[in-house]
C-alpha cells in the first residue's frame, strides 16, 4: 500500500499538477467517442500504484489491468511501454529487442512530452504529444485481453477499451505502436 502523505490530497491538488495546456479526461472522452469507440470509465480513489489499483479494485479476478511505464534513450527518443500491471519488465531485453539502450525517464521528461504526472500515465496520455517524439511500445500478451483498463490522463479514473479500439485511437493520434512479444 502507498503511503498516501507522499501524494496529492486532493482531486483539485492532482489537476494542478498537470501541464496546464494538457488535455483533461473530459476532452479525451469525448475524443474516443467521436472516434466510436465505446468504452467505460469508473470514478475511484487515486490509484498511484499497481497495489493501489490491485487494493481498490471491485473484482480482483478482473482480466486487463496495465501499467504504463515511460522510457528514454541516451539520444533523448522517448518510449511509452504499456504492459499487463503483473508482468516485470526486463529493459534490457526490451532494449535488444528494439536495438535501444533503455533506462526510465525523469518525471519532468513525462510532463513535457506526455503532460501527465507519475501515477497518471497511459497510453491515452499520446493525446498531449503534439510534436509526435514519443514511440509506443505495447506487450503482445496485453493485446490477447477483451478489455484493457488505463487512467484516462487522472489516476482518480479507470476506462476500459478494447484492445483493437486501442490500437485504432493510437492510430489516429498519429502514434501508431510497436506490438513486441516480452
Amino acid at each position: 500500500m502507498t503511503d498516501q502523505s507522499d501524494h496529492p490530497a486532493t482531486r483539485a491538488d492532482i489537476e494542478a499538477l498537470h501541464r496546464p495546456d494538457a488535455w483533461t479526461p473530459e476532452q479525451l472522452l469525448a475524443r474516443l467517442n467521436e472516434l466510436g469507440f465505446e468504452t467505460t470509465t469508473i470514478d475511484h480513489d487515486p490509484m498511484w500504484t499497481v497495489e493501489d489499483s490491485q487494493r481498490l479494485r471491485e473484482d480482483p479476478d478482473e482480466q486487463g489491468h496495465c501499467k504504463s511505464l515511460f522510457l528514454r534513450n541516451k539520444k533523448g527518443q522517448m518510449w511509452l511501454v504499456v504492459m499487463l500491471e503483473d508482468q516485470r519488465l526486463d529493459i534490457k531485453a526490451l532494449g535488444l529487442a528494439l536495438g535501444e539502450k533503455l533506462s526510465f525517464a525523469k518525471p519532468d521528461r513525462l510532463m513535457q512530452y506526455l503532460g501527465v504526472i507519475p501515477g497518471s500515465v497511459t497510453p491515452f496520455s499520446v493525446v498531449n504529444d503534439s510534436e509526435k517524439a514519443v514511440q509506443v511500445v505495447l506487450q503482445k500478451r496485453m493485446m490477447a485481453c477483451a478489455h484493457l483498463h488505463y487512467h484516462p490522463l487522472r489516476n482518480f479514473l479507470t476506462t476500459s477499451i478494447t484492445s483493437d479500439n486501442l490500437v485504432r485511437f493510437l492510430n489516429a493520434q498519429e502514434h501508431p505502436p510497436h506490438i513486441l512479444d516480452f
